[in-house]
C-alpha cells in the first residue's frame, strides 16, 4: 500500500557522498524534505537539484533539512555535488531499501521502452517523523516553490 500523507515515515539508514552513515532518526525534531530522483548529473534532477541549492538558505530558515536519495553510489554523488556545489547530502540507496520502502521505486517509460527506475518524488516529513506531503507531480525547475506552496 502507498504510503499516505499521516504516516509515519518509514526509517532508514544509508550511507552519503562522503560515506557517512545517515538515518533519518538523526533529524528527529527537524522537519526534512526527502527528495528522491532518478539519477545523478541528468538534466531534470540537475535541474531540481540546483533549485533546491539556490533556495537552501530559505529552506533552512523556514526549518526544513534537504536529502536527495537515489540508487546512484557514493562516488557519482561526489562528482554531482562537486560539479554544481550542492550544500546537502546525497544519500546512495545503492540496495533499494529505501526507494522500496518510500514505494518510489517503479515501471517507468522512455521512448517507448519500460524499464525500472526511481519515479521522482518528494515527501515532507515533520518533526515528529510524520509525512505531511507528498509531491508526485515535481516541476523540477520551480521545486521549492512546490515545497514552500508558493503555486496554490
Amino acid at each position: 500500500m502507498a504510503l499516505q500523507v499521516g504516516d509515519s515515515a518509514p526509517v532508514f539508514s544509508a550511507k552519503d557522498q562522503e560515506g557517512k552513515q545517515v538515518k533519518l532518526s538523526d533529524f528527529k525534531g527537524e522537519k526534512v524534505i526527502l527528495y528522491f530522483y532518478p539519477k545523478d548529473d541528468t538534466p531534470g534532477c540537475t535541474a531540481q537539484a540546483c533549485n533546491l541549492r539556490d533556495n537552501y538558505d530559505t529552506l533552512l530558515s523556514r526549518g526544513y533539512k534537504v536529502l536527495g536519495v537515489s540508487v546512484d553510489d557514493e562516488k557519482s554523488h561526489v562528482k554531482f555535488i562537486k560539479k554544481y556545489n550542492l550544500p546537502f547530502p546525497l544519500l546512495a540507496d545503492t540496495d533499494h531499501a529505501i526507494v522500496e520502502a518510500y514505494g518510489v521505486w517503479g515501471e517507468k517509460k522512455m521512448f517507448g521502452k519500460e524499464y525500472m527506475g526511481i519515479i521522482r518524488t518528494t515527501f515532507v516529513i515533520d518533526e515528529n517523523g510524520v509525512i505531511e506531503e507528498i509531491i508526485q507531480k515535481v516541476d523540477t525547475e520551480n521545486h521549492t516553490d512546490q515545497i514552500l506552496g508558493k503555486n496554490d
